[in-house]
């Protein structure tokens, strides 16, 4: 069932002159989990620290999809019809949802792995038209190390993932390349609904030595039932974002997604003031946290090494 926020709406009593200078923004995600509510909360503590205030100067919308194209491509279309000051779709099928949705609203997209090769924009430096955004380009390599670190025995490494996400098809090309040069095979275990997750996983015990999910919604959305079977197959699990950490993966290197609500609110902010934003680059999320879960580990079978766990930004216990 689709899921309605509306966390604000200007109120009846503004007067014209008022409403005149009320901004419009309208945030949609395709689901509902962590590391894209953090996205949604930073774009909005952002342009509250600008001196947008709900419910005064700004109208903060937000929808999700749960997990659901058509519905985000609904969403999109009546958040078109609604003329905003600019749509923040997060996650890839929301920004090709927004940026099919109209031609002339600013799109400022969030969390998304590769906007060329999900056709947002035409060049990162000069996106063009009326979109451009924020990508949380996962450090693949980094991943396949601290894979090869955490389970130094392993030869082959479980890859799961819905091959309907364009973020997700990129992601697989860039760790099958990254895996290959530290010597190790990918098993591709692919669950194009959330309800097939815990099947893909169980597709890869006696296949893989250890798993990882990349930042893919799909996955995500289903993270526990991969979890399970990893604590019940001793069977290690390492994913994309540091979020899935906390919620019981074995370790990540990656982003804090809170900040990249943050760096896609100052793009907000450049297009309220009045800049195109296909003339404002793409901009990339920075940062390499290292999130391990002493926790997660002890039920995976997995020891720890010392010098993760001192290096680590956040231990989870």
């Amino acid at each position: 069932m689709r899921t309605l926020l509306t966390i604000a709406a200007a109120s009846l009593a503004l007067s014209t002159a008022a409403m005149a200078d009320t901004a419009k923004v309208a945030v949609t995600a395709i689901v509902e989990h962590p590391a894209l509510d953090a996205v949604r909360d930073g774009v909005r503590d952002r342009l509250e620290e600008a001196g947008y205030t709900v419910g005064e100067n700004l109208e903060f919308t937000y929808e999700s999809a749960q997990g659901n194209t058509a519905t985000a491509a609904q969403i999109a279309r009546e958040f078109a019809g609604a003329n905003p000051d600019v749509i923040v779709p997060i996650s890839t099928p929301s920004a090709q949802s927004a940026a099919a949705a109209t031609r002339d609203i600013p799109v400022v997209f969030s969390a998304v792995t590769d906007p060329l090769v999900a056709g947002l924009v035409d060049s990162l430096e000069e996106p063009g038209g009326n979109v451009t955004g924020v990508s949380d380009l996962t450090p693949i390599a980094d991943h396949v190390a601290l894979i090869k670190e955490l389970v130094p025995s392993a030869e082959s490494i479980g890859f799961v993932y819905n091959p309907g996400e364009a973020n997700s098809v990129a992601l697989l090309k860039l760790f099958k390349e990254a895996a290959e040069e530290q010597g190790l095979r990918v098993v591709e275990a692919p669950a194009n609904r959330s309800s097939d997750v815990q099947a893909a996983a169980r597709s890869l015990v006696g296949e893989a030595d250890a798993m990882y999910v990349p930042t893919d919604n799909t996955i995500v959305s289903a993270l526990e039932s991969l979890i399970g079977v990893a604590e019940e197959n001793d069977l290690p699990l390492i994913s994309g974002d540091t979020d899935s950490v906390e919620r019981g993966t074995l370790a990540s290197v990656g982003f804090d997604y809170h900040e990249v609500g943050l760096r896609t609110g100052d793009i907000v902010l450049r297009v309220l003031d009045g800049e195109n934003p296909g003339e404002i680059p793409v901009s990339y999320a920075e940062g390499t946290n290292l999130f391990v879960n002493l926790k997660a580990a002890e039920a995976m079978g997995v020891e720890l090494p010392d010098s993760v766990v001192e290096r680590a930004s956040n231990v989870i216990e």
